[in-house]
């Protein structure tokens, strides 16, 4: 690994998903999901996240939840699955430290008295973030309504925000959750990377590690643009397949198209 790094003048692995918030890519319509979910939750209200996977949803989170000050917020982050309604209660009252209970109506009520006691005694605003909500059933996400509810819906305590992919937001189009889909302020989207977005893109990945040039010549960045179609994931895995396809083969100074197109073999069927 130092020789692939040095042979590139990288000082660390480049296109890892471990990069440190401020480092992340930023863009104007991320820049823009990510000041409305803020703004969202500083008015105590809940919101939507949808993208596509691979569009930069975790990276979008992890700058949010940096931008909530500990002395003013308690966020807690819950990853979902195909969960029943007390099982989902039990996620989230594992997440936010709250005791456990048996049936569904009493974890409801501990959830609820949890947030309350975050809000009234300790000063703080809850922020409960559930990812991968487009794997949540109907009924689940209809809970919602029902943590969001307090003192006959007259106070606004905890705010939620619901992330996943598309099929996220055609859930939320159905007749039946228009409880639901009414009860969030704001829905934030994103979205692959255009052909521009994703050569800059390159560039700030190899930039960021310390490389004094782009080894991508123009030819590998369409080719990796036309085979990840902008999305982040896929740039990522095949532009670091490639260099070290570049690196194996007669150690090359610069990737081309070819190393791109051996790299997708390799990754992809």
């Amino acid at each position: 690994m130092s020789d692939f790094l040095s042979h590139f003048n990288f000082q660390a692995v480049p296109f890892t998903r471990e990069i440190s918030v401020r480092h992340c890519f930023k863009l104007p319509y991320f820049d823009e999901a990510l000041s409305a979910l803020q703004t969202t939750i500083e008015q105590r209200m809940s919101a939507a996240l949808i993208a596509p996977a691979g569009t930069g949803k975790t990276c979008l989170l992890r700058d949010l939840i940096c931008r909530l000050p500990e002395a003013r917020y308690r966020t807690h982050y819950v990853k979902v699955a195909d969960l029943s309604k007390r099982e989902m209660c039990r996620e989230i009252a594992e997440a936010i430290g709250c005791a456990p209970a048996g049936c569904y109506p009493t974890l409801v009520r501990r959830l609820q008295d949890h947030f309350l006691q975050n809000s009234d005694t300790d000063g703080l605003r809850p922020v409960l973030i559930i990812d991968e909500s487009h794997g949540l059933r109907p009924e689940v996400l209809s809970m919602l309504r029902v943590l969001t509810n307090f003192e006959m819906d007259s106070r606004l305590v905890v705010s939620i925000i619901i992330c996943g992919q598309p099929s996220l937001g055609r859930l939320l189009k159905k007749s039946d959750m228009d409880d639901v889909a009414k009860r969030l302020s704001h829905f934030a989207t994103l979205r692959p990377l255009t052909r521009d977005e994703s050569h800059r893109y390159i560039d700030h990945r190899c930039n960021i590690v310390g490389a004094p040039a782009n080894p991508f010549d123009h030819d590998s960045r369409e080719a990796l643009f036309e085979i990840a179609r902008g999305n982040l994931r896929a740039t990522d895995h095949l532009a670091l397949k490639s260099l070290e396809v570049a690196h194996r083969n007669n150690k090359c100074a610069v990737v081309d198209s070819n190393h791109v197109i051996e790299a997708r073999r390799s990754l992809w069927p």
